[in-house]
């Protein structure tokens, strides 16, 4: 082997070695025709598209700046919205348009697409103001749109001095954090040197919001005129914020059909889904869960396949109802128009963000369908500016009495809107001389919102399927009409095969902090009557689940509501299938009709008070209350309290203090609802 190997280096050795070897005389071909190739035959640029010219690095950033945009188009009112409803959306625009009655002009502002930053520069526009409509959201917390806003007011040290603002907040009392999110924007922006035009205004939803924003509303005006020296131009006609366009001929494919953001998107899905781009979830489940009783109790069951949606136990799901098409067809009958008109709504002002008060083009169908709410009672606002085309005097004079702020005609807007329960179809069959342009209602009326559930189910038990818990909501009003709830009983309509055909529900999940304890070894006290057993089915699945995984599994104790044992005792069957298996510890079930006097499940949390305690006090449990927020939460809080006094010898204000501390470190979690 040595021999060869030295046998072949002493030939090599002798032979001339050429000046380019073959290899190199290949690579070399291989970079010429490779350059040659670049060079006439590389992708000419693209011409840029003449409808989106390219935008300098400047103007791109000034894109992001609301004091720029207000000095270019002369705006001295900027209102700022956090809004996760819509309802503070609203507000905002109804304050940026009355500015003009007033000899302003004002800029409604989502404060997600500006730099909040700037609010320093205010100053530098003369006469000028900052308006904030913030909603409380959840536990206390800014909406998803402000989030950004608050940090930064948390984290600022920024001089606000010479910046005029005022805040109204929009909350609700039933929950322990009301407004909160107002009461810090008004508190902070003063702590940083803003000047207060206004007192702080707070809206509880739970009484009447809209009467709170009037109120305020009108005593705010009179204190801007009050502070920037100016007068109201007397101006009380109707303002138009959008322009009616007809199209006339026009590609149907151009045409939105319901979708939320991107044209087409239902029929090709494409991931991520959240609120612009809903997935279309298959119903593959849709059953009753009461025997008896006359109300519908429903368990439904989403497909979500192939969408790369992911969700924990606690989460909710938020779904995209459609109103019901008899109310839809009814209104386009008393109104007399063809509903499947190919229409715009085109933003007169065309600076603003908001080009289209709902995608467009579209029909009037589809936007009264998918887009509007119509079955709630409208605002008062909506009535005034619709009071214009009542050609009866009297019919006219209430609708404008009734968007004062008179008592007579809160009282007036009460009793024959609010207690009543007259949606807008009803307004307009009870008002005959009332025919108003459909074109101005389709731009008064508030956007259709998505409709949240607790998931009921567990994604390590069905990661494919989330479940829906709901009742559907069905009564006659004061008028002899029958409400109906948009989602309940759109829901409820769809089964799960009709006639080959498979129903879909447009859905996203949202995340929630209402979360299993990390250590499965936590005991957990569920305390769900009624509807707000559905996120407690998710968490004993995971609870069962983790238990199979030979997890060490803590304490799992239900406290569950009813009416009666045998019409609507919902999931009886599963949870005493779980009782028996061993995973949940306890069922407590208060049937709060079958016995002469009433039992509620704080009733049953009383009478387990010793065990509680210690479970609490000693065992690190969990605790999570889920459902109404007016009377149960704040019934089993009350017991709560009791328990530590009675048993843990605390006083009453250190029993709120203890629970307070435990919400905090998130030992004390509400799912709840008004």
């Amino acid at each position: 082997m040595e021999d060869s190997e030295s046998q072949m280096l002493s030939d090599e050795e002798q032979t001339p070695e050429p000046l380019l070897g073959s290899l190199d005389i290949f690579l070399f071909s291989l970079i010429a025709g490779l350059l040659i190739y670049w060079f006439f035959f590389r992708k000419k640029p693209e011409p840029v598209p003449e409808m989106k010219p390219f935008t300098p690095v400047t103007q791109q950033i000034r894109e992001t700046s609301f004091i720029e945009k207000m000095k270019k188009t002369n705006r001295n009112v900027v209102v700022f919205y956090g809004s996760q409803t819509g309802t503070a959306e609203e507000f905002a625009n109804r304050l940026a348009k009355d500015a003009q009655r007033y000899g302003m002009k004002g800029m409604p502002t989502d404060p997600e697409e500006y730099d909040m930053s700037e609010l320093s520069r205010l100053k530098e526009i003369p006469n000028s103001m900052a308006v904030f409509c913030m909603a409380t959201y959840g536990e206390g917390d800014p909406t998803d749109n402000a989030q950004e806003f608050y940090d930064w007011m948390q984290g600022t040290d920024d001089d606000l001095a010479g910046v005029n603002f005022a805040v109204f907040g929009l909350g609700n009392k039933t929950y322990e954090h009301f407004n909160a999110t107002g009461k810090y924007t008004d508190k902070r922006l003063a702590e940083l040197g803003g000047n207060r035009v206004f007192d702080l205004g707070l809206g509880d939803d739970d009484s009447n919001l809209e009467e709170d924003f009037i109120s305020w509303k009108e005593q705010f005006w009179p204190a801007v005129c009050e502070f920037f020296g100016v007068e109201a131009t007397g101006e009380d006609s109707s303002i138009r914020q959008f322009e009616l366009v007809v199209h006339n001929d026009i590609n149907m494919n151009e045409v939105y059909t319901g979708e939320m953001g991107r044209l087409k998107s239902f029929q090709t899905q494409k991931p991520p889904f959240d609120s612009k781009n809903p997935f279309l979830a298959t119903v593959t489940g849709n059953r009753k869960l009461n025997e008896g009783g006359n109300r519908h109790l429903m368990h439904i069951e989403l497909d979500i396949t192939d969408s790369k949606i992911r969700y924990d136990s606690g989460d909710h799901v938020a779904v995209y109802p459609t109103n019901d098409a008899a109310v839809v067809n009814r209104i386009g009958e008393r109104l007399g128009v063809d509903l499947d008109t190919v229409i715009s709504l085109k933003n007169l002002d065309e600076e603003s963000n908001k080009k289209h008060p709902f995608p467009c083009p579209t029909t009037y169908r589809t936007a009264l369908t998918h887009y509007l709410d119509i079955n709630n009672t409208p605002r008062t606002n909506v009535l005034f500016e619709l009071a214009q085309y009542a050609s009866d005097p009297q019919e006219q004079e209430n609708m404008r009495k009734m968007a004062s702020a008179s008592p007579e005609g809160k009282a007036l807007y009460h009793s024959w809107v609010l207690d009543s329960e007259r949606n807008i179809l009803a307004i307009l069959e009870d008002l005959p001389s009332l025919n108003p342009p459909i074109d101005h209602l389709c731009e008064l009326l508030p956007r259709l919102q998505a409709r949240y559930y607790s998931i009921a189910s567990s994604s390590k038990v069905y990661p494919t399927s989330i479940h829906i818990c709901a009742v559907v909501i069905e009564y006659t009003t004061k008028t002899e009409r029958v409400f109906k709830g948009v989602a309940t009983n759109w829901l409820k309509n769809k089964e799960v095969t009709d006639n080959g055909h498979k129903h879909t529900v447009p859905m996203y999940v949202r995340r929630s902090q209402f979360r299993l304890p990390f250590k499965p070894s936590n005991p957990i006290i569920m305390i769900g009557p009624g509807t707000g057993i559905a996120p407690f089915m998710g968490f004993i699945q995971e609870r069962a689940w983790q238990k199979e995984q030979g997890k060490e599994v803590g304490e799992t104790i239900l406290y569950f509501g009813c009416r009666h044992k045998n019409e609507d005792f919902l999931y009886q069957q599963e949870l005493e299938e779980f009782e028996r298996a061993g995973v949940l510890t306890q069922l407590n079930v208060a049937f709060s009709r079958d016995q002469e006097h009433k039992i509620y499940v704080q009733h049953l949390l009383k009478k387990n008070k010793e065990q509680l305690w210690k479970l609490i006090h000693s065992n690190n449990a969990h605790i999570y209350v889920c459902g109404d927020a007016r009377n149960m939460a704040r019934d089993v809080h009350t017991a709560f309290y009791e328990i530590a006094e009675e048993v843990g010898g605390l006083t009453h204000t250190q029993a709120v203090d203890y629970f307070k501390k435990l919400m905090t470190k998130g030992r004390y979690s509400q799912d709840v609802w008004s």
